[in-house]
């Protein structure tokens, strides 16, 4: 081994040291830092178009952050605003419970008291709502780090990616450009995908709940565009929940329509509109692997999981197809 090569896999080895020792000193905020490489790695493209347009890589990168700045707040700042100042509404629909729901199937009769219910609801709204409000300089400056920490990745993208070829025996450089290429599928799927299916649903929801006569479409309408990023469940578990909420205060009509028009119109429509044209044949990841990695992503590292479970799974997925070719090196073009 020459001692250029020695060189590299000292640093190699001491840059995985310093970034474990980073990320244990910097774990409060691990998730900004995560999403923020994750959010660069799908910018990349963009700007790197604008780069070969002739746009300084300074202005490229300040450019893409700034919109990437723009579309947190946008997307983010109606979810918050909604859970912290139409709380009311929210506890309103548990309120509205009548104080014991008899069930009677198969011959069997069964009474269930609701005001455990409604006050373990109402306490978990009111807390959400208190944290959002006590939180609210911690989240200002965890955006402004997400921004800081973005636009740092986009100015200089390269360099992980190079060191990374550096080191690495050329007979397994197409194992890391295939692991690249699964990994920006996947976020491309999660985040573009995924964000482009809420936000056509919040419109869509909006007047099918308008059109059953809910009280608090707005709010409905939020929960069911944040909905779209479960997979597999999604606005049909509002449609359910709904549904048998409608049919415990005696409105079977408007239950049997929300059951029907809501996992129809709110969850599967917006599919059909956005994921044909959006679709990138990177992703490939099947639902039912998503759903895997989302609810063992959740439960096993909170928020981060959204994210980080299915690319997790979706890289697995790819080294077993690299196994699966049976470990035989790609040609270089």
């Amino acid at each position: 081994m020459s001692s250029l090569r020695r060189r590299r896999y000292v640093l190699a080895a001491l840059f995985v040291a310093v970034a474990l020792l980073t990320a244990a000193i910097l774990w409060e905020v691990v998730e900004v830092v995560f999403f923020a490489i994750t959010v660069a790695y799908v910018l990349y493209p963009v700007r790197q178009r604008l780069v070969d347009r002739g746009t300084s890589r300074r202005v490229a990168s300040a450019l893409v952050t700034t919109l990437a700045f723009v579309v947190v707040v946008v997307l983010f700042s109606p979810i918050i605003w909604t859970v912290f100042r139409r709380r009311d509404a929210i506890l309103e629909l548990f309120r509205n419970l009548p104080e014991e729901i008899t069930v009677e199937a198969f011959g069997f009769v069964t009474t269930q008291e609701t005001a455990e219910l409604v006050a373990t609801a109402t306490e978990i709204v009111r807390d959400i709502a208190s944290s959002l409000a006590f939180s609210s300089i911690f989240l200002l400056l965890e955006l402004g780090m997400f921004t800081i920490l973005l636009y740092g990745l986009l100015l200089r993208p390269n360099a992980v990616g190079r060191a990374a070829f550096e080191i690495t025996p050329p007979q397994y450089h197409d194992v890391l450009r295939a692991l690249n290429n699964r990994i920006s599928g996947t976020l491309y799927a999660l985040y573009v995908i995924q964000a482009a299916t809420a936000v056509v649903t919040f419109p869509i929801a909006l007047v099918v709940f308008y059109i059953l006569g809910y009280s608090d479409v707005v709010v409905l309408s939020v929960i069911s565009a944040i909905l779209q990023f479960v997979p597999i469940v999604g606005p049909g578990m509002l449609a359910v929940g709904l549904a048998g909420y409608d049919f415990v205060i005696g409105m079977p009509d408007r239950a049997v329509g929300i059951i029907v028009l809501g996992p129809l119109l709110i969850g599967l429509l917006p599919d059909l509109l956005v994921r044909p044209r959006l679709a990138s044949s990177q992703a490939r990841l099947p639902a039912s692997l998503y759903f895997v990695g989302f609810t063992g992503g959740v439960l096993t590292v909170g928020v981060i999981g959204i994210i980080a479970g299915p690319l997790a799974v979706a890289v697995l997925v790819e080294v077993v197809d690299l196994l699966s070719d049976g470990g035989a090196p790609a040609e270089d073009d």
